[in-house]
Parts: C-alpha cells; sequence; structure tokens
C-alpha cells in the first residue's frame, strides 16, 4: 500500500497536512461579530441622543419665537402710536360698517387728515378699535363732525372721548353737527360724571380732556383751520336733519356724504370732488324678497329703501357729481363679495372705485 506523501502548510512550515485534509481540528468563531455589534449599537444611540439634542434645541427656539412674535403682537396692539403724517390731504376709512354688528366692519367713521392735524367725520360703533387698527392715535383726534344723530354715527362718542382722555387727551373733543349735537354732548358727560370723576381722580388725568363740546351749525356753516377750508351741505328729506361735509385744501378735495336719502343734493354739494364717500346697499323689492324665500314684511323694506342709496343708483350719483373717485362705506352684506359690489356699480360710473374696508388710506390724486 503506497504511503501518502507528506506537504509542508505554506503558512506553517512546521505543519503537517496529510493529503488535502488539516490535522488541525476546525473550532467555532462564534463570538467573532459581538464586538462589531457593540459598536453599531453605540453608534445608533449616540445618534439618538443628538438627534434628540437638535429636537430640543429646535423646540426651544420656537417657543422663544412664538414668545417674541406674541410679544411684539401685544405691543403693535398696545403701545403709543406716533402722530400721523398726511401731507397736504388725506383720508382713513376708520370704519367701513355700519349701525349692524359685524366684527369684520367696525361703526362708520372717516378720519380726514392734513399736516399733522386730524378730524373724524362721524363715529361709530368700536372707533377706538378702529381707530387702532388706522394706525391713528385717539388722542390725535382733535373734533369731530356729525354727518347726523341717528346712533350709529354717535355710538363711539363717549367712547372716543374717555378712552382718548387715558393717553391721555389734554384738551377738549369739540363735536360739530346739526341741532342737537351740544345738548346729546352735555348728556354724555352728565351720564358719565360719577366715573368721569372718579378715574380723573385716581389717574391723576387732565380734566380738560374728558370734556365733550358740542355745537350745532346750520346748513352753510363754514371754516378753516390752517388752510383746509370745512363746509356743510343739507341733505334734505330724512328722517332727521343731516349734513355732508366738503373739505378742500391746494386743489384737492373730497366729501363725505352720511346720509343716502338725498342724492340730488349731495351731486350738487360734491360737484367736482377728487373723492366721494358714499354708502351703497342692497334692499330687493318686496316682491323679490318672496321669490327668494325671505320673509320680511314688505312695509320694512319700504322703509329701509328710504333710508339709504341702493347699489344700483350709487354710480349714476358719482358720475352726475363728475367724481373723480367713488369710496363705498357704511357696508352691508349682500353682496357677499367686492366684486359683485364692482360688478353693479360699474353698470353706471366709469371713475376710480374703492369698495373699502376699515383702515383704507385715501389720497386725492388729483394735484
Amino acid at each position: 500500500m503506497p504511503v501518502p506523501k507528506l506537504h509542508l502548510s505554506k503558512h506553517d512550515p512546521h505543519r503537517v497536512h496529510l493529503g488535502i485534509t488539516s490535522l488541525k481540528p476546525k473550532t467555532s468563531n462564534t463570538n467573532a461579530g459581538l464586538p462589531r455589534a457593540s459598536e453599531g449599537i453605540l453608534l445608533m444611540t449616540a445618534r439618538l441622543v443628538l438627534y434628540g439634542i437638535l429636537a430640543a434645541v429646535m423646540a426651544v427656539s420656537w417657543a422663544s419665537s412664538c414668545v417674541i412674535y406674541r410679544a411684539a403682537e401685544i405691543g403693535d396692539l398696545v403701545a403709543p402710536l406716533d402722530i400721523i403724517e398726511s401731507g397736504n390731504l388725506a383720508a382713513v376709512v376708520v370704519g367701513s360698517g355700519n349701525g349692524f354688528e359685524n366684527p369684520e366692519r367696525m361703526g362708520p367713521s372717516i378720519a380726514i387728515g392734513w399736516d399733522q392735524r386730524m378730524l373724524i367725520v362721524d363715529a361709530g360703533r368700536g372707533v377706538s378699535e378702529a381707530l387702532r387698527t388706522s394706525r391713528i392715535p385717539l388722542a390725535q383726534a382733535e373734533a369731530v363732525l356729525l354727518t347726523s344723530l341717528l346712533p350709529e354715527n354717535t355710538v363711539g362718542l363717549d367712547d372716543l372721548l374717555l378712552t382718548g382722555w387715558r393717553q391721555p387727551r389734554e384738551q377738549s373733543l369739540r363735536v360739530y353737527g346739526p341741532p342737537g349735537t351740544r345738548a346729546l354732548c352735555e348728556a354724555i358727560l352728565q351720564g358719565h360724571a360719577i366715573g368721569i370723576e372718579a378715574e380723573g381722580r385716581s389717574r391723576g388725568l387732565p380734566a380738560g380732556g374728558a370734556v365733550l363740546t358740542g355745537f350745532d351749525v346750520e346748513p352753510g356753516f363754514s371754516v378753516e383751520l390752517d388752510g383746509l377750508a370745512i363746509e356743510a351741505f343739507d341733505l334734505p328729506g330724512g328722517p332727521t336733519p343731516a349734513l355732508g361735509w366738503r373739505f378742500e385744501r391746494q386743489g384737492q378735495s373730497m366729501f363725505v356724504a352720511g346720509a343716502g336719502w338725498a342724492p340730488e343734493a349731495v351731486v350738487s354739494a360734491a360737484k367736482d370732488v377728487d373723492y366721494l364717500f358714499h354708502e351703497a346697499v342692497i334692499i330687493p323689492p318686496a316682491e323679490d324678497a318672496e321669490e327668494a324665500g325671505i320673509l320680511i314684511d314688505p312695509e320694512l323694506l319700504r322703509m329701509e329703501a328710504a333710508l339709504h342709496t341702493n347699489i344700483l343708483d350709487v354710480g349714476g350719483i358719482a358720475s352726475r357729481a363728475n367724481a373723480g373717485a367713488l369710496v363705498l362705506f357704511r357696508m352691508k352684506p349682500p353682496p357677499f363679495y367686492d366684486f359683485q359690489v364692482t360688478a353693479t356699480v360699474r353698470k353706471t360710473y366709469s371713475g376710480d372705485l374703492v369698495v373699502s374696508s376699515d383702515g383704507e388710506e385715501i389720497t386725492p390724486p388729483r394735484l
């Protein structure tokens, strides 16, 4: 029987192999991967810790940003406002709504400004908040001009007076309007007399800033303040005396019509103005309301129509007055969208058209 040849291992010259089979038994290597697995677990743990730290930093940064933003927002709501510089002549639609509640439109109020002076035409509901939205300091309004004594124009007078007093306003707030304005102002002061005395004493507020001085004026009343010519025009035919106010300064002009029941008087008084401020509402005929399923007393619709200017007619008033622009305010839905209002008014008026919102700034284009 042949004897197998002996071979020396290439790796170990002293190791002997018989044929192709090693004499050294094979051993198990089950623990060879443990160090590598432990390294992987440690790496994953480190990554998770890092991600947690980054998430915490981001959360703190986000929270800090929210706090800073909220602080800035609060500051913007309550911080003192700078006096408005209006230039030659400008207006702000402080409140674009009417007497009905509407959180998106405060009660009717128009600010007329020139240089650093400011007048307010009508003081509707929420006038103080509306002035803040318009970035106008309450104490800058030195006088109020009323278009009529309807409550929608006057309910903000005590708000304007007493909230502005805290800024503090040091001078009395003057109010000019139709006959009855003086009595209204006296009644407001009488109604708040106890509170005014207590507030002034406890806060050390200037007594003059809580005075509301009313003046009854007739159509034709006019005055000039630092180059601003102001004139009151009669708007007859309604349930109470009403005035329209015209403002002119250095070739620029505006007319604010508070009443909707005297279209021809508005056409005459607002002739060739740069901006005509006017209401426009939809009051459907009784038969149309009935067909639409709106249950309302036809007599109430008739009475409402007698007080207001229909949206179908306001464009014709502005056209006949040759107004450079028409600013619609005292708005009340419907229509629900501005484009619906614009499409309707455009049928009878081709000038500039503004469907205003609270805080809308108006500057006459004609120089």
